[in-house]
């Protein structure tokens, strides 16, 4: 394939530190490279190099004759007047409209489109016109999963180069063949996609550790041969009591962030009632209905995902279930030990004239408080961004500030509405692992697939109709019909033909998470309760738990061997 753009060498400095340090990296025509690293590393910025609007301090940048570029940045620019105008017509764009949910807008002035609408016309005119070269920023952010799929078959039958920034675990392994690391600066480019990208940082830590440990070894040796004595180490050479100071100052590269994310907080124990909507309706004054007689109860521990359609009502319905909207009719309750928080989309109610430590105390705290203090630490607000106002914050630091909120209010049921957007990838796994192991009630909107699927164990699906309906087999099977493909049970409990092991794994792997949060659960409300039969119908509960929990370890090890 012909090369597109070629850098050698390039290094940019910012402000505070080395923003890239002499990165090479040839983009091909069918090459599709992704970029990672956390947030504010320079992963937007790297792309304005290769777009052509940002100029490195040092290196060489070698572009093809004749190059058309087209960039999608996370806040994109449109032309005046309607989405029409702005995309011209014809089948093709009126058809990438209708996969994106769009079709309806297209006399609607741009000025009147939402961040979301936005993105998707941006898109839409993205691949309606030739360019040699197509960069995405975060192009999946306010994408619904039938959008999600588009954009991957726009990527992959698309004739240039593409590059992208992107959180969608998912998309990377699907569509790229290159991935480039951007970490203080140093840039690591894997061959082959998110997974290969995996092995490699595991790789290069396992060598880090095993570098580090061999100069602990040496530095021992040396640190004994320098205390032999004054006299005997006169007789030394000078050069070689010069090498061991330098060997016993160096240290390990300083971690990219201060410690890891502590979202460790004290969960209030729920009881058995958590919430229960029975024929729940709902429509906003003068519009039609969004949701039509809806029953559902939660329970603790439940794990729920929520999909369906941009604008079929994802989010009116989690705030319903939150009770941040009452029901048109029908009736919803939460039970009497419910703690509620709710991680909403945007920023909520967040006054972004406040400082990060004024909104942590809250109107009845003490700015700066020790303990305020620790917590913002725990989140990675140390330093300046303590007294850094909400406004100023960049996307990810300001989604990090509002699970701060959330967290510090010690909920037992969590509502998350497209928790991974602005987020990097570091940030949304250790996320995951936390939800993973936390004992309370979570329902989550989410369109980031691997974050369904290692989070949820139920999934809704938000009709346009207002109906919600279960989607038998989660997010994976969902993936399937959306695509087209039919996985079909071939007898009673036998597993779906077709089914990758990886994903039988992690499903097993989700099923004992659940059931080991619900034997816990058991347990605490056994030890707590004081009514002999409550205690016998928990007990049973619990046998029951057990049985099944054995069986899926059982399932889990026929699997794995």
């Amino acid at each position: 394939m012909a090369i597109l753009i070629d850098l050698q060498n390039v290094s940019l400095e910012g402000a505070e530190r080395t923003i890239l340090k002499g990165l090479s990296l040839t983009i091909s025509g069918g090459d599709r490279i992704g970029v990672v690293g956390i947030n504010g590393a320079g992963k937007s910025t790297l792309l304005r190099i290769i777009a052509g609007q940002l100029a490195p301090d040092a290196g060489q940048i070698r572009r093809a004759k004749t190059l058309h570029v087209g960039y999608l940045e996370q806040i994109p620019h449109l032309p005046a007047g309607t989405v029409r105008h702005a995309l011209g017509g014809g089948w093709e764009i009126d058809a990438a409209l209708d996969r994106l949910g769009m079709l309806d807008a297209v006399d609607v002035s741009t000025d009147h489109l939402s961040g979301g609408q936005r993105k998707r016309v941006a898109l839409a005119r993205l691949f309606s016109r030739p360019h040699d070269v197509v960069i995405l920023d975060e192009p999946t952010n306010h994408l619904d999963l039938n959008a999600i799929a588009w954009l991957e078959n726009q990527i992959s039958t698309f004739r240039g180069a593409v590059v992208l920034v992107s959180h969608d675990r998912f998309l990377l392994d699907q569509v790229t063949t290159r991935m480039v690391e951007i970490d203080r600066g140093t840039t690591y480019v894997h061959g082959g996609g998110y997974a290969r990208l995996l092995e490699a940082q595991a790789e290069r830590e396992a060598q880090a550790a095993g570098a580090e440990q061999v100069r602990r070894n040496l530095a021992r040796h040396e640190l004994a041969w320098l205390r032999r004595g004054v006299k005997a180490r006169s007789t030394k050479p000078q050069a070689r009591i010069d090498a061991a100071n330098r060997l016993l100052s160096r240290r390990p590269d300083a971690a990219a962030r201060d410690g890891a994310l502590d979202l460790s907080v004290e969960t209030p124990r729920l009881g058995n009632t958590v919430i229960k909507a029975h024929q729940v309706s709902f429509a906003y004054p003068g519009g039609g209905p969004v949701l039509s007689q809806v029953s559902l109860e939660l329970g603790p521990g439940d794990r729920v995902g929520i999909v369906g359609p941009n604008g079929a009502g994802k989010s009116t319905f989690v705030n319903i279930l939150a009770r941040q909207h009452e029901p048109t009719s029908g009736t919803l309750k939460h039970g009497p030990t419910v703690v509620a928080a709710y991680f909403e989309q945007g920023d909520g109610d967040i006054n972004l004239d406040l400082t990060v430590q004024e909104l942590v105390a809250g109107p009845q705290g003490i700015p700066g408080s020790l303990a305020d203090v620790a917590l913002m630490k725990k989140f990675w607000f140390s330093g300046a961004l303590q007294q850094t106002r909400a406004r100023d914050l960049s996307g990810g630091e300001r989604r990090r500030l509002q699970l701060l909120l959330a967290l510090a209010r010690h909920p037992n049921v969590l509502f998350l509405d497209e928790p991974t957007n602005d987020l990097d990838l570091e940030t949304i796994r250790l996320i995951e692992d936390f939800l993973s192991q936390w004992p309370g009630t979570l329902v989550v909107v989410s369109h980031d697939r691997t974050f369904l699927s290692r989070t949820t164990d139920r999934l809704l699906e938000v009709h346009p109709d207002g109906s919600i309906r279960d989607i038998p087999g989660g997010i994976d099977a969902w993936i399937a019909r959306a695509a087209g493909l039919a996985a079909t049970p071939e007898g009673p409990g036998d597993v779906p033909a077709g089914v990758p092991r990886g994903r039988l794994l992690r499903d097993a792997e989700k099923d004992m998470r659940r059931l080991e949060r619900k034997r816990a659960s058991l347990g605490d409300k056994i030890a707590a309760s004081a009514d002999y039969r409550e205690q016998t119908l928990l007990a049973t509960e619990l046998e029951q738990v057990v049985k099944d929990l054995a069986a899926a370890e059982e399932l889990w090890l026929s699997v794995a061997d």
